[in-house]
């Protein structure tokens, strides 16, 4: 059987109403270009949601044994229309004050789990 792992990441929009909304539709069911979950799946991600609460988004993603994220960077840095994407979000996105190196999605920090 193969370990899953859950890695959490947050990032921030653009303090906009409307482009809040936007980027909602964007990520509503059925409508994030099929490239882009393609290309998602193909790294060894299992599953991702995102949430959102103001302007301030958390993503979760439960990977599989094969996700390597300087792999997935390598595979989004050589697909066009992954950068086309990116590009389209950027449109809506804004980096965390403490992100380093132009990082959008900023690794979270695990500081609890309830005991079983």
């Amino acid at each position: 059987m193969s370990a899953i792992k859950r890695l959490c990441y947050s990032c921030d929009l653009k303090n906009d109403p409307q482009l809040i909304e936007k980027y909602k539709e964007y990520h509503a069911a059925g409508n994030a270009w099929p490239e882009i979950t393609k290309s998602i799946k193909d790294a060894g991600i299992i599953d991702m949601e995102i949430y959102l609460t103001g302007n301030r988004l958390f993503m979760i993603m439960e990977v599989d044994e094969t996700f390597d994220p300087e792999q997935k960077a390598r595979m989004d840095a050589s697909n066009p229309k992954v950068q086309e994407w990116e590009k389209l979000m950027d449109t809506f996105q804004q980096r965390l004050p403490w992100a380093e190196n132009g990082q959008k999605w900023v690794p979270l920090e695990k500081v609890f789990k309830l005991e079983k």
